[in-house]
C-alpha cells in the first residue's frame, strides 16, 4: 500500500465515513430518522455527509469526486422530502451513504473504472446540482405548505 493511501484510510475523517454509512444505509437510520422527523429528519442526516465530502475535497482533492458526492447528497435530500411518507419509503431504498463511500474508496484505492466514470461525469454533475437546489428548494415550500395544511385541518376538528 502506498503512503497516501494509507493516511487517507487511517484518517478519522475517512473512518467516521465509514461508521456513519454503516448506520445511516445498512441499518436504516436515514429512512428512520426521516419518517420520525418528516421533512427536517432528511436534512438533518445530509448533515453527516460533511466528512464525505471532506474527505473527497480535503483529503483526496478530486473536485469531480466532491461533486459527485454533493450530487448523491442532493438526490437523498430531493427524496426524502417527497411528501406524505413516500419519500421515506424511498428512502429506504436509495443508499446514498453506500453509493458515496463506494466512490471514495474507488477513488482511494485507485480504481480506474470509477474514477474515469465521475471525471467523465463532472460537468453533468454540476449542472444537475444547480438543478437540484431548485427543486429542492421547492420541495421545502411543498412540505412547509403539505405541513401547515396538516395543523389546520386538525386544529379545524378540535
Amino acid at each position: 500500500m502506498n503512503k497516501d493511501l494509507v493516511e487517507i484510510k487511517s484518517s478519522k475523517s475517512y473512518q467516521l465515513a465509514e461508521r456513519i454509512t454503516r448506520l445511516m444505509d445498512k441499518y436504516y437510520l436515514d429512512a428512520v430518522l426521516g419518517f420520525l422527523l418528516e421533512g427536517f429528519g432528511d436534512l438533518l442526516t445530509q448533515l453527516l455527509m460533511l466528512p464525505y465530502i471532506y474527505v473527497s475535497a480535503v483529503k483526496i482533492r478530486s473536485v469531480p469526486l466532491t461533486l459527485a458526492v454533493i450530487y448523491n447528497a442532493l438526490c437523498d435530500i430531493a427524496m426524502g422530502l417527497i411528501p406524505f411518507y413516500i419519500g421515506d419509503v424511498i428512502d429506504v431504498f436509495n443508499k446514498s451513504f453506500v453509493r458515496n463511500f463506494k466512490l471514495i474508496v474507488g477513488f482511494v484505492e485507485g480504481d480506474k473504472k470509477v474514477i474515469s466514470e465521475i471525471n467523465r461525469k463532472a460537468v453533468r454533475m454540476a449542472v444537475l446540482i444547480v438543478m437540484l437546489c431548485v427543486i429542492i428548494y421547492f420541495l421545502v415550500l411543498l412540505t412547509i405548505k403539505v405541513m401547515t395544511w396538516f395543523w389546520h385541518v386538525i386544529a379545524g376538528l378540535f
